[in-house]
């Protein structure tokens, strides 16, 4: 980090986390987890943060512990590895986890892993993260706007890397279909009536990284799509080169202000780091 000129690293659990393990052990293991990740921060506060763990098979449980992460284990935030045995935070009996999640102001980062409809993408290693990765995280990212659980829950705050999944570069198109398909949907499409567009959730709730995609074409996209105040760098350390991220970050063409953003401010908010 001192070599490279990063100040910060906010620490997680390698995906998919505790997430295909049986409640029980899913429960031990991120409490397990997240007491050792809480030791490293407090150890070293000004070098690192920490987002936790928490297992969704059990929201009760896993709504208890971001109470925990968020309150006497000094934490930034969860991390949930988009689905759980091939369920989604829409449906209804993870509204605890997203209730505690709100209630203490707790971010989540949707970070992706293997599709849950996996054999469409079992061929030429589109499972990872050449394809299917950010298919799956958009996915679950889309179900979350078009449920409605952002009505629900509208202080919700969610991460999503990889420059927004994909999503930021179809939200015209998305609102524009979406319109449509509210007009002609029948009882065998049901459709839940939104207080706002995709795109309003999208820039209200959402908030994206760098993280994997040092490409400044992409990047000025985004920041038209969603605003500087809405991007944080990230490295995706250990699966990208942290050098040529940290290059990326001072070599694009931003703004002083965009600059900032990216870089620190946008992160200090949203995980709260002093």
């Amino acid at each position: 980090m001192d070599t490279i000129g990063q100040d910060m690293a906010v620490l997680s659990l390698n995906p998919p986390g505790v997430q295909p393990y049986r409640p029980a052990a899913a429960i031990r293991l991120a409490r397990e987890f997240n007491s050792a990740l809480s030791a490293i921060v407090r150890e070293r506060p000004a070098r690192f943060a920490g987002l936790g763990t928490v297992a969704p098979q059990d929201p009760k449980a896993a709504a208890e512990e971001v109470e925990r992460i968020m309150g006497p284990l000094g934490l930034n935030g969860i991390m949930i590895y988009s689905h759980t045995n091939g369920h989604y935070l829409d449906e209804p009996q993870f509204a605890p986890l997203l209730d505690a999640t709100e209630a203490h102001r707790a971010p989540i980062y949707l970070h992706p892993r293997v599709p849950s409809m996996l054999a469409a993408y079992a061929e030429y290693g589109m499972s990872g993260a050449i394809w299917g990765y950010q298919a799956e995280a958009g996915l679950h990212a889309m179900r979350l706007i078009l449920s409605g659980t952002l009505d629900r829950n509208p202080g919700l705050t969610i991460v999503l890397g990889h420059l927004g999944e994909g999503i930021p570069y179809w939200l015209r198109r998305i609102d524009n279909r979406h319109a449509f398909a509210r007009q002609v949907a029948g009882a065998a499409t049901p459709m839940p009536r939104l207080d706002l567009t995709p795109s309003e959730y999208f820039r209200r709730n959402f908030v994206i990284t760098t993280s994997g995609i040092d490409d400044p074409d992409v990047l000025g996209l985004a920041l038209r799509a969603v605003g500087d105040d809405n991007i944080m760098f990230a490295i995706d350390t250990p699966y990208e080169d942290p050098a040529e991220a940290v290059t990326f970050l001072q070599s694009s063409p931003l703004t002083g202000t965009q600059r900032a953003s990216m870089s620190h401010r946008t992160a200090e908010r949203v995980f709260a780091l002093q």
